[in-house]
């Protein structure tokens, strides 16, 4: 099939990777990209190599719009949240092409509830479905590949056919598929994020109790996990979740409740619990000094809202930063992706270094906090960070570490419920 993929989100670039490796030839139109932006995906490494790979061999095209072939079988949409007005201008230059209707118009863009039904305004004669972005970042090919049953938002017999054979590479067997109405999908999808945060911001609240109790909620986390019922998956406590199209999700479903007339306090106090969460290496950082961190220099590892993307979208760095600035803190900041992104935010400025070496941030630091867990960051060099750093503190947002073997290293320690 010849696939128009619009969009430049994480997800478009899986979609445009997967659809060419499988023979499909894939027009990816990304006019959302700066001007002097490359035309390659760089937030993952494993997408960015195969669609490489794609290109080199001639399934996968970079196009303006005017390049698009008119005999295009499937259009894929993918925005975020704050890009619905561009989308719109894309429909509406679509309709104004001499395409021969009806064709499959798949809608994975990240706008909430009826985002399906307002592109089909704009475009009623096509056949329009809509597949929800479950991928997650830092292992974005396999999210999908792996995934036992898509969630699909369809009630035409000939769309289903159609996406199904788009897909048949990747999702042969017809259980793979979860059918249901668009408006249902739309709301499932917000669904699976709320639960996956309700799980986070659980463990998060256990974990603010099992300190005071002096039990290491860690002990506590593996017990939950090991009960099959459970599992482990999102039940990590740390400094709070990010990412935009997921915190979106969580605002979204819970304005979508409130909007019926429902109360749903568990919603308001999963989402106040993960804002709380993103200030507690600073409140453990105020206790630890007496609140004296006036003149202090404090290093900070990781600035993206999880390890492998370099995207900085409410993530926990911000709140940080604006906490220690306020109390005339300089920051050494270091994260192996995100340093452009948070630049680009903040710009220059005296109280926050840019540092491209790990240690290097550590220099004269009365304190390391911990904000991303990447995996260069899990076995530091303890005695290179006693020599440069003013003060012996680590403040583990990612309870990353052994408590015991760091204070045996000479190191003051704090982390999350422990």
């Amino acid at each position: 099939m010849n696939i128009a993929v619009f969009g430049h989100t994480l997800y478009s670039g899986v979609m445009a990777a997967l659809l060419s490796e499988c023979g499909h030839q894939v027009f990816w139109c990304d006019l959302l990209k700066r001007p002097d932006s490359e035309l390659v995906y760089a937030q993952d490494e494993a997408v960015q190599q195969l669609l490489n790979k794609q290109n080199n061999k001639g399934f996968l095209n970079y196009c303006k719009f005017d390049d698009i072939p008119l005999n295009v079988d499937a259009y894929l949409f993918s925005f975020s949240p704050t890009e619905k007005v561009q989308a719109v201008e894309i429909l509406r230059d679509l309709q104004r092409r001499p395409i021969i209707h009806p064709k499959l118009m798949i809608n994975a863009s990240t706008l909430g509830l009826h985002g399906t039904e307002r592109f089909q305004q704009i475009l009623p004669n096509d056949d329009w479905i809509y597949l929800p972005d479950v991928i997650q970042e830092g292992n974005a090919l396999r999210s999908l590949t792996d995934a036992r049953q898509l969630i699909v938002g369809c009630s035409k017999e000939a769309a289903k056919t159609t996406l199904k054979e788009l897909l048949r590479p990747l999702f042969p067997r017809e259980q793979q598929y979860l059918f249901m109405p668009v408006l249902d999908a739309e709301f499932t999808k917000l669904s699976v994020s709320g639960m996956l945060a309700t799980r986070i911001s659980y463990i998060n609240d256990l974990a603010g109790v099992a300190e005071k109790l002096g039990i290491d909620v860690e002990n506590v986390r593996q017990g939950m996990a090991a009960d099959s019922r459970i599992g482990s998956s999102y039940l990590y406590p740390g400094a709070g979740f990010g990412g935009e199209n997921f915190s979106h999700d969580v605002q979204t479903l819970a304005s979508t409740v409130s909007d019926t007339g429902a109360k749903s306090q568990l919603l308001a106090q999963v989402w106040e619990i993960n804002e709380q969460q993103k200030e507690i290496l600073f409140r453990k950082l105020w206790n630890y000094y007496h609140g004296d961190l006036s003149g202090k220099t404090v290093a900070i590892w990781g600035a993206s809202f999880k390890e492998n993307t370099a995207r900085i979208q409410q993530s926990p760095i911000h709140a940080m930063l604006a906490a220690l600035w306020a109390q005339g803190v300089t920051v050494r900041l270091h994260d192996p992706q995100a340093l452009t992104e948070i630049e680009k935010v903040y710009g220059q400025r005296k109280d926050l270094v840019y540092c491209t070496d790990q240690y290097i941030a550590a220099e004269g630091a009365h304190a390391l906090c911990v904000v991303t867990a990447w995996k260069q960051y899990w076995s530091p060099s303890y005695s290179t960070l006693l020599k440069t750093m003013q003060h012996p503190l680590i403040l583990d947002g990612r309870n990353i570490y052994n408590p015991e073997y760091v204070k045996a290293q000479g190191f003051a320690y704090k982390g999350v419920g422990r």
